[in-house]
């Protein structure tokens, strides 16, 4: 699929089906895109846009791809929604509310179901972000809620932005949450606010310096015209030209594998495998360049040596 954008829907149907045949075809096609097949790691620069509720993201994603494709960059955006009850989809709320233009192929946007996992990420999602960084040159993951949970997002992203909203709450409770320990870049909105969004802005600087941080705050306003924008694009970038990508991929796939291995076989599979600390040892000694799916297998055939592995999770 590289550099066919025109592919995309067609990849996520696939990536996102449950049948059996299906999920051979994705494996085959994770295996192609893989950075052993390739040669080298995907080109895209993959960002988790993540916060709570309510505090923008959507806006601002509407004005990040605006200057992406000013600087002639395609975007593909997974907004990763709540599940419907009945049919297990997606509900998507954030894909209608990001602005773009439909007619402009370079963009794409596609709406994921959360699934089971609160405030997280489902397999097929940390999937077709792996597929969708071949073809695009950014690929972006808008995650819903906020929380411990939601540092999943770090284990698939280059470059982790949160957003926050300024006078939101005091700065301790969002230590508290668990988020300090995630975001390479720190996103203020509501920057017509004035003082109050530059209050919120020191309030960061201080708990960021507190922890030894280096992670990047950044005023925006996502009301026309907007301001920040450039600011913010550049401060992604510089993340991003500052990273070893391929260390940084290569834990994401373990972490990935591993999760998924976790979700389909439970504590009783991770038992197995003598634990999550050993599971983990026993990764980081396979090959750099194998994809997901083909960790997993090997997961499962060393889970199975030991004599442990259930055949399905259990319950199923």
């Amino acid at each position: 699929m590289a550099r066919d954008l025109s592919a995309a829907p067609a990849v996520l149907n696939l990536v996102e089906s449950r049948t059996a045949h299906a999920r051979e075809q994705a494996a085959e096609l994770l295996a192609a895109v893989s950075p052993s097949a390739l040669g080298r790691e995907a080109g895209a620069h993959i960002v988790g846009l993540t916060g709570p509720p309510g505090v923008g993201k959507s806006s601002l994603l509407s004005r990040l791809a605006a200057g992406w494709r000013a600087r002639e960059q395609s975007v593909a955006v997974l907004a990763v929604d709540p599940s419907s009850r009945r049919s297990g989809g997606a509900l998507l709320g954030d894909r209608a509310r990001i602005e773009h233009d439909p007619r402009d192929r370079s963009v794409f946007i596609r709406s994921m179901a959360a699934g089971d996992r609160l405030g997280g990420l489902a397999p097929a999602t940390r999937a077709a972000a792996g597929v969708l960084a071949v073809a695009f040159d950014v690929v972006v993951i808008e995650t819903v809620g906020v929380g411990q949970s939601e540092t999943e997002v770090a284990d698939v992203a280059d470059t982790v932005a949160v957003v926050v909203q300024p006078g939101a709450g005091d700065v301790l409770q969002f230590l508290k949450a668990g988020i300090m320990e995630v975001p390479d870049v720190l996103v203020v909105t509501k920057a017509d606010l004035g003082r109050v969004a530059q209050r919120t802005a020191a309030d960061l600087h201080a708990a960021l310096r507190s922890l030894g941080s280096d992670s990047t705050v950044v005023v925006v306003s996502s009301l026309p015209p907007g301001s920040g924008i450039d600011e913010l694009l550049a401060a992604l970038e510089a993340h991003r030209e500052g990273l070893d990508l391929g260390r940084r991929r290569l834990g994401a796939r373990r972490a990935h594998a591993l999760a998924d291995f976790v979700t389909e076989y439970g504590e009783h599979g991770l038992r197995a495998l003598g634990g999550r600390r050993e599971a983990q040892r026993w990764l980081g000694a396979q090959d750099a360049g194998s994809d997901v799916p083909a960790l997993v297998r090997a997961l499962e055939q060393r889970a199975d040596r030991a004599g442990g592995a259930p055949a399905s999770r259990p319950g199923s």
